[in-house]
């Protein structure tokens, strides 16, 4: 398909993941690599990125505009998809796979193909734990809750930390960026950060490398074309973990890479 025009589907099934994620299922199944992104016009309010969940599938977490209306849509209702675009995870096999929230959606696949060997899926609540019925299908399942109210009680940083982690062949990581830091920070210590692949979010406009506006610092990679999966070798030194930009190209958000 053309990167420029988008592919118009339509939904087909909603699913509530959890109170505040929904998988959107939609009547075309795109070709992709698992990690790959589309860019998700929502008809009348904005164009967003979001990851493919499968290959018929976006999965959503309520929390602007855009995914405010997408809420609102049920069966029949219309979208149009641009993409798959950027790269994808490793699929060789052997990986731990560390998910926040609904930042498990784009390792989703890698779990159905059957190439994660291990799954730490966290969240701030036992109700916020997206796919946990089902990756146990697949593969051995861990879970964290800030509150204790299931699994672990505290960060899947945290519990990741208790893992022999150069057991895994690739570790394959996606949620907020400070989690994701972290995890590159005990990569780091264990002297593996190559086998790390972080897939990261930015503020894109065009997703297929025009405007410059996901560039990260210093190299200058677009998220949407060199990412949004980035090995962790690749991301020592940059502006991962520090900060991202806004519309205006401003940082607007600001993190601590954390200790």
């Amino acid at each position: 398909m053309s990167e420029e025009l988008p592919t118009v589907v339509e939904i087909t099934r909603v699913v509530e993941e959890t109170p505040s994620v929904r998988t959107f299922y939609f009547d075309h199944r795109f070709s992709f690599i698992p990690g790959q992104f589309v860019m998700v016009w929502v008809p009348g309010v904005d164009e967003v990125p979001m990851a493919l969940s499968s290959g018929d599938a976006i999965t959503v977490q309520r929390v602007g505009d855009a995914t405010g209306a997408l809420f609102k849509m049920r069966a029949g209702s219309r979208l149009g998809i641009r993409g798959p675009f950027g790269t994808g995870f490793p699929r060789d096999g052997g990986v731990l796979a560390v998910a926040g929230g609904v930042g498990a959606a784009p390792l989703m696949p890698l779990v159905r193909e059957g190439l994660v060997k291990t799954f730490l899926l966290g969240s701030r609540t036992s109700c916020e734990l997206p796919f946990a019925r089902e990756i146990p299908e697949y593969t051995n399942l861990h879970v964290s809750t800030d509150d204790g109210s299931q699994g672990y009680h505290g960060s899947v940083v945290d519990l990741m930390a208790k893992y022999r982690l150069r057991e895994y062949k690739r570790i394959c990581t996606c949620g907020p960026e400070p989690m994701m830091a972290a995890i590159w920070k005990l990569l780091e210590n264990a002297g593996i950060t190559d086998r790390g692949a972080f897939s990261l979010h930015r503020y894109m406009k065009c997703g297929i490398g025009v405007c410059g506006s996901c560039c990260i610092d210093p190299s200058g990679g677009r998220v949407c074309r060199e990412g949004p999966v980035f090995s962790g070798d690749s991301l020592r030194d940059s502006e991962f973990g520090h900060y991202r930009r806004g519309p205006s190209g401003e940082r607007d958000i600001v993190w601590d890479r954390q200790p």
